[in-house]
């Protein structure tokens, strides 16, 4: 039994970790730019494995799930953060994806249709 809540604080530390870290980058994302999902899971590994030894990543769609749960989109600019493709989230927590298309062109961001973004110089 001990083991077990051993086991369940220290995942949730890790978690909260994480969290932060996905917090603090995307802070970093400047007005006008994006990033991947898969970006920001890589900085993170990268950020925690220096010597590149381990081989546990951080999936990105668990980046997804965190900037789901973002309690400050002032703050912390979830909007500028699409997947692997370009495509803007279909279900982006403040308004839909209709809403996060308008934010990012209102910031310059320039689209090749109307739920991909164009990466060619929008790419952090």
């Amino acid at each position: 039994m001990c083991r077990y809540l051993q086991t369940k604080i220290t995942t949730s530390s890790k978690k909260i970790k994480v969290k932060e870290q996905v917090y603090n980058i995307v802070r970093k994302i400047p007005k006008g730019r994006v990033m991947t999902y898969g970006q920001i899971a890589e900085a993170i590994w990268k950020l925690k494995n220096p010597n590149r030894k381990s081989r546990k990543r951080i999936n990105p769609r668990y980046v997804g799930y965190i900037l789901h749960r973002n309690p400050d989109p002032k703050k912390i600019p979830c909007h500028r953060v699409v997947d692997r493709n370009g495509k803007l989230a279909e279900n982006y927590k403040f308004g839909g994806w209709k809403v996060q298309r308008t934010v990012l062109l209102n910031e310059g961001v320039v689209f090749r249709d109307n739920k991909h973004v164009d990466f060619m110089g929008y790419l952090r």
